[in-house]
């Protein structure tokens, strides 16, 4: 078959001396070029195609000589052209004219590709360049083909192959076109069979396999590590090899060989084949050229001795820990107090008897200061915003420890990608000791809309929202500033609207983190109003004239503390609700008619150290404890509660007692109704939480996030006994209710919503929330992309969580358990977005059964 592929160039170049030399009259004459012809297939103009030549008519050529060689290397640079040939067509005494005869290289017209999803194509159109209309040549198939199976192979597909053909199009006139066919046969990924170790004494093959972290032999109950060949995985894994001899004295072990080969049942084994050499330990360590530490402090960061089994994995780590930017080391130790050309080098200075004396040679240079400090690329925020989180400043000695917290503090604003931070180091002067620092930024959507519709509490729920992260308060009445609104600033404002036909609540907030603009003390306030309608069993709707009116304000101050570090933040707040009720009866309240009030002071402390990307943190630790406290009404209000409480308990006993007639139960009712009425008017309470969670760095990007929550409703008078407002209610996605009572939704997956309620004394379930919970959980993380326009992770988890009404049912291992997987998605302009799977082992109170599974979806909340 045909096919327009350019031939060898030494061919033509051959070919052409021959024609040329047996038209020539003479050796080595000069000709002077009478005309230029072009002849062959080509969309390009003869003017074209001779310009790119370098002849030129009425110029002198040697014949046979380099002129007609060079014209035809530049055409065969050109890219453009095959089966290049120049001839000579006529020779008159002095004058020779010529003709070049040359074929268009094919261009692609389709291109089908067997064997990926149809996803992963456009990846391989643009890793390898297979555009419509590109010129096809050898080069490009061979490359393509060779990059296709590499890349396979390194992802595990140890026998793939790619064939790639073409196909001239038959019709092609004007210029030659090709089809092109890329088939993929990944084949299945290649499992290790075997790992076999020679040479080696000291450490047994156990405990080498065990430090290839990534490459793992077959076994049947391998459930966790994989077993599949990688390539790149496997070079590493022969790294850590030659590192856990370093860790155990012998520093001279290496690899001698290693081979890969394929088994006949799709699986492959490995030989690997060590010399261990002797083992030594480290002799006298020096300290060269060090000004501004002594040797008993850089011995200390060090952490080696003398008489120490040499472990060249920390010595490294002593010197410059590459896996922790902000590692306890000599390096930072340098660069964190302004000796950013400082250089540390370790030196074996004598190795007899196996004894390894080192010199570490010092190099401390100049103290270096910041001299500029920008921020390029924020187009919305302002620079006052960015600037105050800034750890670096003009004038200030260089800190590396410095750089990487401006960074985080920067991620955490949730304005830009945590991803693209860039610290750029410019104009780095050792002679003045001076550096300019840049930090470059690439800003995100902040702003978030919610809508939402879904349906619970007995009918269909529309929720609409909308937070402005990154707002400008000062600008509101600034026109110019509409963009669609003034923002920039760094303040937060949200407005809510949820409703369904049972209920209605509408909530504004407003945040600014830096008040007054001179110290991080974040100032914050919120108002909310909401109504909820009494259900009608008899027409199945909401009962407009039975309701229940919650409006509360809350004022609040955080500040950033210094001590013991600032990663540390004080909040305190002060609440006011009012609870009315009209004509509203419900188990929860026995007054149907009436009102409490709720003013309530919360201090909390937190302390946040988690790694960058507030959406994945890859590390660190949250930490937060609070306790809502009201005032001891009860100490000043002169109202013997003990009475009320045994009055209280008179009148259940009659109402309960079904031989007293209809109108003693009704009036003992309605007396119960005024004494919750007075017990309840100004709600007495301590609320105390805590939930710390953990994000550990595993491997790659695998993290594992433990957390630990507990909760205690409690009350200063227990006659007076603890509120029927501000409970814990256990279960499901834990998002917030359709009931407005001030209780808080934990969420437990693998059940339903609040469905975990506390059991009394007597076994009976309650209905009313818990005065108590305790909840653990352990989540592993894998993010699928962190680019953007979207972070996307999955998860699996175990947890578990109980509910009690007090101490002296609590058993924090009595727990409901459940297990999981989900997933999460975060955009900039609809915040976290996600769902998860969950089996609850226990069964619920009442049940016999295990609860089994459910699913949640979670909107705008992060587990």
């Amino acid at each position: 078959m045909k096919t327009y592929l350019p031939f060898i160039f030494i061919l033509f170049f051959s070919l052409t001396s021959n024609l040329v030399s047996a038209q020539a009259s003479a050796n080595g004459k000069k000709y002077t070029i009478s005309d230029i012809t072009v002849s062959g297939n080509s969309s390009f103009s003869e003017q074209t195609i001779v310009t790119y030549s370098g002849l030129r008519k009425g110029s002198q050529i040697l014949i046979p000589g380099e002129e007609i060689s060079e014209s035809i290397k530049k055409l065969w640079k050109s890219g453009l052209f095959s089966d290049i040939e120049i001839y000579i067509k006529d020779i008159e005494g002095d004058t020779a004219s010529l003709e070049i005869h040359l074929f268009d290289l094919p261009e692609l017209t389709n291109l089908r590709i067997t064997g990926v999803k149809k996803g992963k194509m456009d990846d391989i159109i643009e890793e390898n360049n297979l555009n419509e209309g590109v010129k096809i040549t050898e080069n490009l198939i061979t490359t393509t083909k060779n990059y296709l199976e590499s890349k396979y192979r390194k992802d595990g597909y140890f026998n793939s192959k790619v064939i790639v053909r073409t196909y001239p199009i038959e019709d092609s006139i004007a210029k030659p076109r090709v089809n092109m066919i890329v088939a993929i046969e990944k084949g299945e990924k290649v499992k290790v069979k075997d790992i076999n170790f020679e040479g080696n004494t000291v450490l047994a093959d156990k405990k080498l396999l065990a430090s290839m972290k990534n490459t793992k032999k077959k076994m049947i109950l391998r459930a966790w590590k994989r077993s599949k060949f990688i390539e790149d995985d496997y070079k590493t894994d022969l790294v850590s090899i030659i590192d856990t001899y370093k860790e155990n004295g012998y520093r001279d072990a290496r690899i001698i060989s290693d081979s890969v080969y394929a088994n006949d049942n799709k699986t492959v084994s490995i030989d690997i084949k060590v010399e261990e050499g002797s083992k030594y330990t480290f002799g006298e360590i020096n300290f060269l050229g060090n000004s501004v530490y002594t040797d008993e402090y850089l011995s200390a960061v060090l952490r080696v001795r003398k008489g120490d089994t040499y472990n060249g994995v920390l010595l490294e780590k002593g010197i410059a820990d590459e896996s922790r930017p902000d590692g306890n080391d000599i390096t930072n130790l340098y660069q964190n107090n302004g000796y950013l050309f400082s250089t540390i080098n370790p030196v074996e200075t004598n190795a007899d008897g196996n004894v390894i004396d080192m010199e570490i040679r010092i190099s401390e240079g100049k103290p270096v200061h910041f001299n500029e400090v920008t921020v390029v690329g924020n187009e919305k925020t302002n620079d006052h915003v960015i600037y105050r989180e800034i750890r670096t400043r003009p004038g200030e000695l260089y800190s590396k420890e410095n750089v990487v917290r401006t960074v985080r503090e920067l991620s955490q604003l949730g304005f830009f990608d945590a991803e693209q931070i860039t610290p750029n180091f410019n104009n780095p002067n050792p002679n003045e000791g001076t550096i300019d620092m840049e930090y470059e930024v690439v800003e995100t959507g902040s702003s978030q809309i919610e809508l939402q519709g879904g349906y619970g509490g007995g009918g269909f729920i529309g929720t609409l929202g909308l937070s402005f992260n990154n707002f400008s308060l000062k600008n509101i009445f600034n026109k110019e500033a509409y963009k669609p609104l003034p923002m920039g600033d760094g303040q937060q404002l949200s407005l809510r609207l949820q409703a369904s036909q049972f209920y209605r609540t509408y909530s504004f907030s407003f945040s600014e983190p830096w008040m007054g603009g001179v110290k991080p003390v974040q100032f914050s306030t919120s108002l909310s109003y909401s109504n909820q309608f009494l259900y009608d069993s008899s027409t199945g709707e909401a009962d407009k004239d039975r309701r229940f009116d919650i409006i509360g304000i809350t004022v609040g101050l955080a500040k950033r503390l210094s001590i013991p570090d600032d990663f540390f933040t004080l909040s305190q707040s002060v609440s006011l609700q009012h609870y009315n009720l009209k004509n509203y009866s419900t188990g929860l309240f026995t007054f149907s008619d009436g009102y409490s009030n709720s003013l309530a002071y919360t201090i909390g402390l937190t302390r946040n150290n988690t790694w960058n990307d507030p959406v994945f943190p890859l590390g660190g630790s949250n930490f937060s404890v609070s306790a809502k406290l009201s005032l001891p009404y009860s100490l000043v209000n002169g109202v013997d509660y003990a009475d009320l409480a045994e009055e209280r308990q008179e009148q259940e006993d009659i109402y309960n007692d079904t031989e007293e007639s209809s109108v003693t139960r009704t009036d003992a009712y309605e007396r119960m109704g005024e004494i919750d009425q007075e017990r309840f008017n100004w709600l007495e309470f301590y609320k105390i939480k805590f939930k710390g969670e953990w994000y550990t760095n595993i491997i790659g990007k695998l993290v594992l996030k433990p957390t630990v929550e507990f909760g205690y409703l409690g009350a200063y008078n227990q006659d007076r006994g603890v509120i029927p407002f501000e409970r814990f209610y256990l279960g499901g996605d834990g998002l917030g209710s359709y009931s407005l009572d001030g209780r808080e939704a934990v969420a437990l997956r693998g059940y339903a919503n609040q469905s975990i309620q506390p059991v009394d004394s007597n076994g009976n379930t309650t209905e009313d929330g818990a005065s108590i919970y305790n909840k653990f959980s352990l989540e592993l993380r894998y993010p699928i992309t962190l680019k953007a326009s979207a972070k996307i992770y999955a998860l699996s988890f175990i947890e578990g969580g109980a509910a009690y009404n007090a101490f002296s049912d609590y058993n924090p291992f009595q727990l409901k358990r459940s297990a999981g997987v989900g997933l999460r998605v975060f955009m900039p302009a609809f915040g976290l977005l996600g769902i998860d799977f969950g089996y609850g082992f226990d069964p619920l109170p009442g049940e016999i059964n295990a609860n089994g599974w459910e699913t949640h979806f979670i909107i705008g909340q992060q587990f």
